[in-house]
């Protein structure tokens, strides 16, 4: 069962809605527009606020089905919920339904997280969000909220009586999204990553 849950979930995470989102709207596909990512950051700058906002609760909410799906089919087993919201993100990465090409995984990661740790989501959040308000890079905080929550979850884990086994797979969400965002992260130290507002 946990094998069928786990597939399940990698093609939750394969539905793009952003890329859904292009052809419902404009009959256009949004990878091959703006900066070419499948995701809510590129459906704002493509296709505007309102669809952005939709593309990204959608997107969260992938990530929420996912390891609630897991946690429901395992009675709470904290591998398996971990294994399918991972599923999801490799999805949304890498969709099937869409020739393997999708997003950064962020927002997926954001509703997985939000569900296997809360509370550490929710302060690295909160970083995150005042950072992007500040720099206006929506790349930074992305990777403030996977690190963030990483570290907050390993040192606090303890008190909020999450399984440490849960670590491990934060660990790995990070290590993905840091890797998905390599080029950003070589036009932040650049200077030249496109902020809010900005086209690509």
């Amino acid at each position: 069962m946990a094998f069928f849950v786990i597939i399940l979930s990698y093609l939750i995470g394969s539905i793009s809605f952003s890329f859904l989102m292009g052809r419902l709207l404009r009959k256009l596909d949004i990878r091959e527009h703006g900066s070419g990512n499948a995701g809510a950051t590129n459906t704002l700058r493509v296709l505007g606020v309102g669809p952005a906002i939709i593309v990204l609760l959608l997107d969260c909410a992938k990530g929420i089905v996912a390891v609630v799906i897991g946690l429901q089919v395992s009675n709470g087993d904290p591998v398996i919920a971990g294994a399918c919201g991972l599923a999801a993100v490799l999805g949304h990465n890498w969709p099937i339904f869409h020739g393997f090409r999708g997003g950064k995984g962020v927002a997926t990661t954001i509703g997985v997280l939000a569900t296997l740790v809360f509370w550490p989501a929710l302060i690295a959040g909160t970083i995150a969000i005042i950072s992007i308000i500040i720099t206006r890079f929506v790349s930074l905080g992305s990777l403030l909220f996977m690190v963030g929550t990483t570290i907050l979850t390993a040192s606090t884990f303890y008190l909020f009586d999450y399984s440490f086994t849960t670590v491990y797979f934060l660990v790995i969400l990070t290590l993905l999204s840091i890797w998905r965002h390599r080029e950003n992260i070589k036009r932040l130290r650049q200077g030249t990553e496109s902020k809010v507002g900005q086209k690509a």
